[in-house]
């Protein structure tokens, strides 16, 4: 059985898309899919047989319509409530419960307050892409079966355990984010590192949320476009601080669970000069994804036909049951 981790990753996650229509063309078809964030959203949609309405969805996504799905939350469990995003879900998907799919679909999610890893393999799959990619602060967290859940990026951004677990025997991963801050390092002193200086950020930077929303939903979402679009002086605000910092949180993990329990393959698109909330640029993100995916085919058909061959002699060896 082949299993395919799809990770967490924002906007980067449009890669995926890539990614799956390349195995797919190559012959390649996962048993099974498991996904953390946006891998669980891009791997729903395609075991639900729903990834050419996701891809158009995706591709006609500009700045205006990205700002239009996020509806402010006044309930301070997070910035946005995530209800018109989970419409757009919900009017292919409805009614579609995990445990119906032809393939086996498993999403990661994170549970408030214990830290459980928590994988969704059954109930309604709108609800666990909801849980799976509730980034913490941004959107509201979701509550399934009496427990509160969000991002599950914070304990298994590339969920290749999911898949050995559910009985792959070979398996692919996908990370969206190697090529964003899996180069950190050390460094000692900024003066002679040669990073380059972030620009200077205003006072207006860090004005709190509340006063903003007292006074004008239209200067909130002013506020938010820049915190997720950038500004003009690069000066980072606060959505902006959030996501990075919960990125390299990210990072810091995949690299670790990577390493303890390494996929058969991965595929890392190199995505160098997209950030996370570039929804709006599906065609570059889809087409990278692509192309990533092309470059291993050749060694993964070989991998695969040599881990099928493997199997099947191994078989052959034990003989036949009682």
């Amino acid at each position: 059985m082949i299993g395919l981790a799809l990770g967490g990753g924002s906007a980067r996650g449009w890669a995926h898309i890539g990614v799956l229509r390349a195995l797919n063309n190559a012959g390649i078809h996962p048993d099974i899919v498991a996904g953390t964030s946006i891998g669980a959203v891009v791997g729903g949609c395609y075991v639900a047989g729903h990834l050419d309405a996701l891809e158009q969805f995706a591709r006609t996504l500009t700045r205006r319509k990205v700002l239009g799905f996020l509806d402010f939350n006044f309930s301070g469990t997070g910035l946005i409530t995530g209800q018109r995003l989970c419409d757009a879900l919900d009017a292919r998907l409805r009614e579609i419960n995990i445990e119906n799919l032809g393939k086996r679909f498993v999403a990661v999610a994170t549970e408030i307050g214990t830290g459980h890893e928590i994988w969704l393999s059954r109930g309604p799959i709108v609800d666990a892409m909801r849980a799976s990619y509730a980034l913490p602060g941004i959107f509201r967290p979701v509550r399934i079966n009496g427990h509160w859940l969000f991002d599950g990026a914070l304990v298994n951004p590339v969920p290749v355990s999911v898949c050995r677990a559910f009985g792959a025997r070979y398996v692919i991963a996908v990370n969206v984010n190697w090529d964003s801050t899996s180069r950190g390092a050390v460094v000692l002193g900024l003066e002679e590192s040669g990073i380059p200086a972030a620009g200077p950020a205003e006072d207006g930077d860090y004005e709190p949320v509340g006063g903003v929303i007292a006074r004008n939903r239209r200067a909130m979402k002013k506020l938010l476009q820049r915190q997720l679009f950038g500004r003009r002086d690069n000066g980072p605000g606060i959505s902006r601080v959030m996501v990075e910092a919960f990125n390299i949180v990210q990072d810091r993990i995949a690299r670790s669970r990577l390493a303890g329990d390494p996929p058969d393959m991965i595929i890392s698109p190199r995505l160098p000069t997209f950030g996370l909330f570039d929804f709006h640029r599906a065609e570059a993100l889809i087409a990278c994804g692509a192309v990533a995916a092309q470059r291993e085919i050749d060694e993964l058909r070989r991998d695969i036909d040599s881990h099928r061959g493997g199997t099947a002699a191994a078989a052959e060896r034990m003989g036949p049951r009682d």
